[in-house]
């Protein structure tokens, strides 16, 4: 039977060998790097002090790091933070010290060479809070996945719930391991993107599914393959528009939120792009390869000898 589309005519699922073949690698890469490399866990996580100080002129890092030493923080990691006259310090959880004591020591220390050295923002997190957030971070994902599992096998049928995890597997492992190859800061706003990504790339693959069902009902003859680009081109216009209008407000939280939002921003906009090229590729791809077909989507047949015998 020929499917008629009056919108895009892409050839999505002829090309799915090759986009699987892509998120294989880029997932084995991902895991790769997260086993070799780890994440660079901010301190929600590790638990310590972070400070972040501004002066008046650049800052000399060299020196900064001179001054630390000098009161016993020789451990500290120094580095800029947006620009050159803003500075951000990072020490290990110091257990035997109060925070408050341990800023003064910091400001004396910086304030001897430049008076003038500004208090931006302090924080302190112990070691077992920080703990305690990654393990709790780990579990909200983990149930997050378990409960859309049961929702979208409820609402659709196995082979689509199986899919759609397996998408968000995907985005999920290619963004952290994203931030493990470059090295970016894995603290809890980034894990609050990747929670919102699964949200996202969840609500994009339910709108392609809910249409392919769509299409299986109304062409109960036609081929799988042809009624999922039929679906997907139908869709591309609706996917396209929401994600670059999402991307835009990501790029101006990029470049005009600051460095405390930028690892959100990033993770986000890497989330996106990925949760967009999955929700196309992997979830349709995988609900094909487990050979979904217009039977499955059809309810099941009434028994009418059984319907006679019923009082």
């Amino acid at each position: 039977m020929k499917l008629l589309n009056k919108t895009t005519n892409f050839d999505f699922m002829g090309r799915r060998r090759l986009a699987v073949s892509i998120s294989i690698i880029l997932v084995i890469v991902s895991i790769a790097a997260l086993f070799t490399r780890g994440l660079e866990f901010g301190i929600d996580f590790t638990g310590g002090v972070l400070i972040e100080v501004g002066y008046t002129n650049d800052a000399d890092l060299s020196l900064v790091r001179t001054q630390l030493d000098g009161v016993g923080y020789t451990d500290a990691i120094v580095q800029h933070f947006g620009t050159a006259r803003d500075v951000l310090i990072r020490l290990a959880p110091q257990e035997e010290m109060d925070g408050n004591v341990i800023r003064d020591r910091i400001l004396s220390a910086l304030g001897s060479v430049e008076p003038d050295v500004e208090l931006r923002r302090v924080e302190f997190v112990g070691p077992q809070v920080g703990k305690e957030l990654a393990e709790n971070g780990a579990l909200a994902m983990m149930i997050a996945m378990i409960l859309i599992l049961i929702y979208v096998a409820f609402r659709f049928q196995w082979k689509f719930a199986v899919g759609s995890v397996a998408a968000l597997l995907h985005d999920v492992i290619v963004t952290v391991g994203f931030f493990s190859i470059l090295g970016l800061d894995f603290d809890l706003s980034v894990l609050a993107a990747i929670l919102a990504v699964i949200g996202y790339s969840l609500n994009d693959t339910i709108v392609v599914f809910d249409r392919i069902r769509e299409n299986f009902l109304k062409a109960r003859r036609g081929h799988s393959v042809d009624i999922m680009n039929l679906s997907i081109n139908q869709m591309l216009a609706r996917t396209l528009i929401t994600g670059i209008t999402t991307l835009l407000v990501l790029l101006a939280l990029f470049f005009l939120g600051g460095e405390v939002i930028r690892p959100f921003s990033i993770a986000l906009i890497v989330g996106i792009v990925v949760g967009t090229y999955s929700s196309i590729y992997v979830a349709s791809a995988t609900a094909l390869g487990l050979d979904i077909t217009v039977e499955d989507m059809l309810p099941p047949e009434r028994d009418d000898d059984e319907l006679d015998e019923l009082p």
